[in-house]
């Protein structure tokens, strides 16, 4: 048996789980419908909610993109060895 929900949720959402959902096959309905039986299964409700930047953070991010173009920053490594040399010479 089939039932209806209605939900209020911003456009935006909708239009990029209704583009996720048809790239990959499916409806809306069917990407909810899953989700929904995933959460009866597991009886666990995982929630994603991004943390907005705080002034402070950006300012932080703003300081160490000045420290790595201005060669203050030290450079990247691709392995403990790499590294290890750096350090050596």
């Amino acid at each position: 048996m089939k039932t209806v929900i209605s939900i209020k949720l911003d456009k935006e959402v909708k239009d990029a789980a209704q583009e996720i959902a048809k790239s990959t096959g499916l409806t809306l309905s069917a990407l909810v419908n899953s989700y929904l039986r995933h959460i009866a299964v597991t009886r666990r409700i995982e929630l994603f909610a991004p943390e907005p930047m705080t002034p402070q953070l950006e300012k932080l991010i703003e300081e160490v993109e000045i420290e790595l173009k201005s060669g203050l920053a030290s450079k990247g490594f691709d392995s403990v060895d790499e590294l290890m040399d750096d350090l050596k010479s």
